[in-house]
């Protein structure tokens, strides 16, 4: 229709201009007729431009082209839940953190179905309790004071010190989010040591370990790694480094060191100071096999916990974005190259594969990956994997050597898998091999697992002497479940249990 207007409006302007009553005008007329003609042209140029527009509009590859660039666009973008980015991402963000925090909040159920299954059907419900405790412990204690001492404003990169009152937040906060998906990661670092000194520990000591470590001794050691991260969140709220990213560049991307290297140091210190379990270890010291009553509620946990792995690693991005595709392949492979080495290595030195050795084999893989999985190729990972099982199946065998009893293996898998992933990021980043990136990462491994080795033998120590950590061996020969709770796991099946 346009085009037709033009089409008609040219020729008469130029019709009028050659009449002869036009020949006799003005110099102005001249020049509105010239301008009259320019604005023709101009409409002409504009109705075609935008025929040409539609005809683009339409063509399936200048869409895919558009496309393209505006995802390029978005992934440039490089502020987690940052004001930069455009709402509709902000929201993805929000719902796949929170997704991925939901899937670590699964790895509870995990740890205590594995936890269970390891352990005699007489301390079933003890293990049970300890596991609800974790979380609903950790719930309170982090956000009174242990979200403040991890992710507030730094006081000279040792701890996070700022307004404890983090409940004054607004409703639509970004901030808790954030919190949210912390929380399950301190609960999952308390939950480690519940394991590794089962059927032998009074609930009472283990309540008091389980509120001092998610409020205190996690939050401060974690500072030291990751205090940077609660920045962007709330105006005016944390996002200075600890001093161990500030000073070294430390990297730690989910947590191998901060979440299960604390977690299995402080399982390590309290098999320490609690003690073996009653038959553990003959007169010579020779370790006995106490089997737990359950292996496939084992094997299901670890398989919900390898679930919950992709949230744990995935959602430490903080952002919906295509590298979580990556981080879950790193984690899926990790697991699965720990365990079938794991599982082919006990194999071969024993002439059998056996199932808590491969399902241990899992685990390791994973926590040898949490740190490095965002830094690392795929082929990386079978390599980190694969380290990490024979690492996990090798440090069950030192423990038995020194006589420490660990009922399910968390010092192995947590501690020293914990720092193998967190050394593995200087020996395998995807930049290249850098030797003073392995010192870094393995003085900022043992810098966090061995402090808080220390403070947990202490607070065991001091829990041992004045509450009690180690129920009297009548009381282990009666099981938790009735000794603690005044209760029976299994009330209408008779067992065979010594």
């Amino acid at each position: 229709m346009k085009a037709a207007i033009c089409q008609i409006l040219i020729p008469l302007i130029l019709f009028g201009a050659l009449l002869p009553g036009a020949a006799q005008e003005s110099d102005v007329d001249l020049k509105r007729l010239n301008m009259l003609i320019e604005q023709a042209n101009i409409m002409k140029e504009k109705i075609e431009l935008e025929k040409e527009a539609e005809q683009r509009l339409d063509d399936p590859e200048f869409q895919k082209k558009k496309l393209k660039e505006f995802d390029a666009k978005l992934q440039s973008l490089e502020s987690p839940l940052g004001e930069d980015k455009p709402q509709i991402q902000k929201n993805i963000d929000y719902v796949w953190t929170v997704t991925a925090g939901i899937l670590v909040m699964l790895m509870q159920l995990g740890f205590c179905m594995l936890e269970i299954g390891l352990s005699r059907s007489r301390n079933a419900i003890n293990v049970a309790m300890k596991n609800v405790l974790d979380f609903s412990a950790a719930s309170l204690s982090f956000l009174l004071f242990g979200f403040t001492f991890m992710f507030g404003t730094s006081e000279a990169g040792w701890i996070g010190a700022q307004d404890f009152a983090i409940w004054n937040f607004d409703g639509d906060s970004p901030i808790w989010t954030f919190f949210f998906f912390q929380v399950v990661f301190a609960a999952t670092a308390c939950t480690i040591a519940s394991g590794a000194m089962a059927e032998r520990t009074k609930f009472i000591g283990y309540m008091v370990y389980a509120v001092i470590l998610s409020g205190l001794i996690y939050p401060i050691f974690g500072h030291w790694a990751w205090g940077s991260l609660g920045g962007g969140f709330e105006a005016d709220f944390g996002g200075s480094p600890g001093w161990l990213e500030d000073q070294f560049g430390f990297h730690d991307f989910a947590g191998s060191s901060v979440v299960h290297g604390i977690g299995g140091a402080s399982a390590l210190a309290g098999i320490m100071i609690v003690g073996a379990r009653i038959g553990k270890f003959d007169k010579d010291g020779n370790p006995r096999y106490l089997p737990g009553h359950n292996l496939p509620f084992v094997a299901f946990g670890t398989l919900i916990l390898w679930v919950g792995w992709f949230g744990f690693n995935a959602g430490s991005l903080v952002e919906g974005s295509a590298g979580i595709g990556r981080i879950c392949v790193n984690t899926a492979i990790a697991g699965a190259a720990g365990c079938v080495v794991s599982m082919c290595y006990f194999w071969i030195i024993r002439g059998v594969p056996n199932i808590l050795v491969t399902l241990n084999g899992v685990l390791g893989g994973l926590v040898g990956i949490t740190a490095c999985c965002d830094v690392v190729t795929p082929a990386s990972a079978v390599v980190i994997g694969a380290i990490a099982g024979i690492i996990a199946t090798g440090g069950a065998f030192v423990l038995d050597r020194i006589k420490l009893d660990d009922v399910v293996g968390a010092v192995p898998v947590h501690l020293f898998c914990g720092i193998w992933g967190t050394v593995a990021v200087g020996l395998f980043h995807e930049d290249g091999f850098k030797l003073e990136r392995v010192g870094v990462q393995l003085f900022g491994s043992l810098a966090i697992c061995v402090g808080a080795f220390a403070v947990a033998l202490v607070l065991f120590k001091v829990i041992d002497v004045f509450i009690g950590l180690r129920v009297s061996d009548e009381e282990q020969e009666d099981g938790l479940d009735f000794t603690e709770h005044s209760v029976n796991s299994y009330p209408d099946f008779q067992t065979t249990e010594n």
